[in-house]
């Protein structure tokens, strides 16, 4: 078993340095992952400039990239042979409902996920680390559950863990993401210049936390395991937009 392990908060990030230490009992672990912290970078990749890659010791490397730029790298010519599993986190705050969207966690488990690998991300709910020990041993209950009983199938998994003490969560459910309120507005500043600078305010709070939700879920003390995949068609508006398009030709 090849474990390969990225983040978005940097290879130096208390959890993923925990998490790989955690999965070092189901076989080998390879981290490739950032330099810098790249929190919302989802999924984009690094076109325009040259990437340079750091080996610190054997199986660690940082990337001057994004989230998707390490994962796509590790998967294209880094790593002799693809792996078996890829993992993304474990991340310091929430990704839920239109979290996901901008996430550089969910996007470096989703770049897995694109070339085939079982992929999961793992998010805390709250900043800080508290209660991490807490975050890697759900991780490593659910991993070590996949490998014992895998899904047939290629799959991206979200994650998200409350900080809690383990023996307080309530358990693990399979959600649904949920959506958030519009985000606030952004916060105004002068820089020593004299110059307007901008700072992106904070995420809406939920705004569909329903029983079956990601939202719900953690808000009752659960780990929420949302599944995730590509197809960002919206089936619902298919018909309607056909026919709307065919009555204007």
């Amino acid at each position: 078993m090849h474990i390969l392990i990225s983040n978005d908060d940097g290879y130096l990030a208390p959890g993923i340095q925990e998490l790989a230490r955690a999965m070092k009992k189901f076989g080998k672990v390879t981290i490739v992952a950032p330099e810098r912290n790249q929190s919302g970078a989802s999924n984009s990749l690094t076109l325009h400039l040259p990437l340079r890659i750091q080996q610190l010791q054997e199986n660690l490397y940082f990337v001057t990239g994004t989230p998707s730029d390490c994962v796509h790298i590790a998967m294209t010519g880094l790593l002799p042979e693809k792996p078996d599993l890829v993992l993304s986190g474990i991340n310091c705050g929430q990704n839920m409902g239109d979290d996901t969207l901008y996430s550089g966690t969910v996007a470096a488990a989703m770049e897995g996920y694109l070339f085939g690998c079982p992929s999961f991300a793992f998010s805390q709910v709250k900043s800080g680390w508290s209660y991490l020990d807490s975050a890697v041993r759900v991780a490593e209950i659910i991993v070590g559950d996949y490998i014992k009983n895998p899904l047939k199938s290629p799959f991206l998994l979200n994650v998200n863990i409350p900080n809690m003490y383990f023996e307080e969560l309530s358990g693990v459910i399979v959600t649904r993401l949920g959506r958030r309120h519009s985000a606030q507005p952004v916060v105004e500043q002068i820089n020593p210049r004299g110059e307007k600078i901008y700072w992106m305010g904070p995420a809406g709070d939920a705004k569909d936390n329903v029983y079956g939700t990601d939202f719900w879920a953690v808000d009752h003390g659960y780990v929420s395991m949302t599944p995730l995949h590509m197809d960002m068609t919206d089936y619902f508006q298919l018909e309607e937009v056909r026919t709307w398009w065919n009555k204007n030709k």
